[in-house]
């Protein structure tokens, strides 16, 4: 998400990052779903994150998950049309928070079918989706077992706070054949590790095995302590998540911080394999403005990655190669970074989103992403990207306007390896 909280006072000059953005190659989308409107009349809709499944029977008939937070989750085909719109559930109670869909993404198991997993943070539940192509009345149906926890609160006030499950990411641990969840809370820097089981009549429900904090202070090459500024109480928060299958390594953004490698099942130590630019430059929080008003840079960030680091998705070739793709949210551009963790996830290159034509436009401040690197038919043969769009131009009015853009993944690994 883009929070309130970016530095106000923190200029980009035509030398800088602008620049080094404005060099990478461009790629653009083939195809965007309708606007989503956040506010009443568009039913409070935003996009978000999407996820894509691959109907391996027929995979013309692919299918593109994505969520609208509190419009809950819609499901488009290959020509982004929408197939399916499901709601968000209600709050148990008039004055609760009602259900807001953040994060989406896929598991296929022998043991539990093929599933769409959402983060509630309304709710701090998970919502669990069966995924059939064929069936009456639209692909999704909900199975989540009914008797199932908040991931991160003990009460319903504590729920209504909305630090709550946000960001999501699904592993199948392929010696097991044991699906997980990984899931961040919102406004603090705690992940979980959550088992999906299987219940009674078919749903699906999950236990909790453990939780990670990553880090909410850093210490700097001067010896001097920083955190990212953000409002009084807040603390830098993880959305993009996503798990390499291969060898079980968890990918997680720290939205004002950068990008860690860790393993999967939440053991061992973090590693920080990059940075955005913002980070050790000191903020100060101006509750006037509700900003933060940014001091001197002393030099300690990256040159990638543009605050917030936001979707994060991997295109896994079978030979092991591949690459991890992150969304520079504050530069409008992806990063691209060797999946091989021999090779320490070098920089491999960026691209940006930009118009086809004057109505389909590009991708600006990205929050979700999903890269699949496999046949999906005639329309995609090359495999296929998509990506949220922060801003859908041209627009309605002054009404807020996300989308989702498909674009083929051929293009873009071609672009990044010229």
């Amino acid at each position: 998400m883009v929070l309130a909280t970016a530095f106000a006072a923190l200029t980009v000059t035509a030398t800088g990052p602008a620049q080094a953005a404005a060099s990478l190659p461009a790629v653009s989308p083939r195809a965007e779903t309708a606007a989503l409107h956040d506010d009443e009349a568009g039913g409070d809709a935003d996009a978000d994150d999407p996820a894509i499944w691959r109907n391996r029977a027929d995979p013309d008939r692919s299918l593109v998950v994505a969520t609208a937070k509190q419009g809950g989750l819609r499901v488009y085909d290959l020509d982004a049309r929408e197939v399916q719109s499901v709601p968000a559930p209600a709050g148990p109670g008039p004055e609760d928070a009602p259900g807001r869909f953040n994060n989406v993404d896929l598991v296929h198991s022998a043991r539990l079918g093929d599933l769409a997993v959402t983060t509630d943070r309304g709710n701090d539940r998970l919502r669990i989706y069966r995924i059939d192509r064929d069936r009456a009345g639209g692909p999704l149906s909900d199975v989540t077992d009914r008797t199932v926890s908040p991931v991160f609160s003990s009460s319903q006030d504590e729920i209504n706070e909305q630090r709550t499950a946000y960001g999501l990411a699904t592993w199948t641990d392929p010696a097991t054949g044991r699906s997980f969840a990984l899931v961040s809370r919102r406004e603090r820097t705690r992940l979980a590790l959550l088992e999906l089981t299987a219940g009674a009549n078919g749903s699906v429900g999950y236990t909790k095995v453990r939780t990670l904090d990553l880090p909410a202070a850093f210490r700097l090459p001067n010896g001097a302590s920083w955190s990212p500024c953000a409002e009084p109480g807040e603390l830098p928060q993880v959305e993009g998540m996503v798990v390499d299958p291969a060898n079980g390594t968890l990918y997680a953004g720290q939205e004002d911080v950068g990008i860690w490698r860790l393993k999967a099942d939440l053991t061992g130590t973090p590693t920080l394999i990059d940075k955005v630019r913002e980070y050790g430059v000191p903020g100060t929080y101006d509750e006037a403005t509700e900003e933060c008003v940014a001091g001197a840079d002393p030099g300690f960030g990256g040159t990638k990655l543009t605050a917030d680091v936001e979707g994060l998705t991997l295109v896994a070739e079978k030979d092991g190669d591949g690459l991890l793709l992150a969304s520079s949210q504050g530069d409008n551009t992806f990063a691209a970074y060797d999946r091989e963790i021999s090779d320490a996830n070098e920089y491999e290159g960026g691209f940006r989103v930009t118009s086809a034509t004057a109505t389909l436009d590009g991708s600006e401040e990205c929050d979700g992403a999903a890269a699949l690197d496999a046949p999906l038919g005639r329309r995609y043969p090359n495999g296929l990207l998509v990506v949220q769009d922060g801003d859908d131009t041209p627009g309605d009015g002054d009404r807020p306007s996300t989308n989702f853009k498909f674009v083929d993944l051929g293009e873009v690994t071609d672009a990044i390896d010229d």
